[in-house]
């Protein structure tokens, strides 16, 4: 298992419990899909919709054992895998290799259900979307990616405050959608919309690192050990001051941080061992403008 845990932090920067986060989210995507969206004869968007579409039309002519939309989504990633290699970095590069391979083999092992589970489509699409946005969330916390989209997605966000990964996918879904709605009709537009809807909202409450946070430290002591831990292991900057406390007028130590919610976490655990006296005040969820760097792949 050290050896395990060795391999996974050397090249992946991953530590075991990330690795079955992200295998759990991939496994809860896959089920949504299966389950839940394809019966419908509904579409996903990005390049896995676009991958859909392609088995829909090959299935014209060929007959598959299995759903093939997972292996096709496989092979229009490998240019996406370069782009993350060079714009993003190596380890993301590596991490999003063995998600979409672990997407693939998923959405390729579980069967999709002949006969929808759920009668009403509105509730299908509702557990669909919610599933799957929780399932993309866990794994882009983890660090991870499914690809596609939330390549060009973690890129553009990386680069722009106002733009998160949610928002990015329900723009370029809501494109694929309306030529979805000219070849299928407006039905099958409507509830893929809403399941898209769904699933961005829900990847952008669970993708801790895409949500803005503040915290201010108070402590007596070792001010210096928790301002080199949060630019060492968080690699973001602080402000610190001096102060004094207004009921014995001792001196104190407060000190600043912007981060995300995810940073914000690995602080809160680390602090007590770091500081025993400190306490710290968190407010998350802020809109943060200016030279903020966001840092949604490692």
């Amino acid at each position: 298992m050290k050896e395990v845990n060795k391999f996974l932090k050397k090249y992946f920067h991953w530590d075991m419990k990330e690795l079955i986060q992200s295998l759990m989210g991939i496994i809860l995507f896959a089920l949504a899909v299966n389950i839940f969206i394809v019966p419908n004869s509904l579409y996903n968007g990005g390049v896995l919709g676009i991958s859909q579409l392609i088995r829909s039309v090959l299935e014209q002519w060929f007959s598959f054992p299995f759903d093939v939309a997972g292996v096709i989504y496989f092979i229009i990633n490998v240019p996406l895998f370069f782009l993350a290699y060079k714009m993003l970095s190596k380890t993301f590069f590596r991490r999003t290799l063995v998600c979409v391979f672990l997407q693939t083999v998923f959405l390729s092992a579980i069967p999709v259900l002949k006969v929808a589970l759920i009668d009403d489509i509105l509730t299908s699409v509702l557990i669909g979307g919610i599933l799957a946005g929780v399932g993309n969330g866990m794994l882009l916390s983890a660090g991870g990616s499914g690809g596609g989209t939330d390549i060009v997605g973690l890129i553009i966000s990386t680069r722009h405050n106002g733009f998160s990964v949610g928002r990015i996918n329900a723009i370029i879904n809501i494109t694929i959608y309306c030529i979805c709605g000219i070849l299928y009709g407006i039905p099958i537009m409507i509830y893929s919309i809403i399941y898209a809807f769904i699933d961005s909202l829900i990847i952008d409450h669970t993708h801790k690192q895409n949500i803005c946070s503040y915290v201010m430290i108070f402590t007596k002591e070792k001010p210096y050990a928790i301002r080199d831990f949060i630019r060492e292991y968080l690699d973001r900057d602080i402000t610190y001051w001096e102060a004094y406390g207004g009921y014995d007028y001792s001196k104190t130590y407060i000190l600043y941080s912007a981060m995300s919610k995810y940073e914000m976490q690995r602080l809160e655990r680390q602090l007590s061992e770091i500081s025993p006296d400190a306490f710290m005040i968190k407010s998350e969820g802020i809109g943060i403008n200016g030279n903020f760097r966001k840092k949604l792949a490692p």
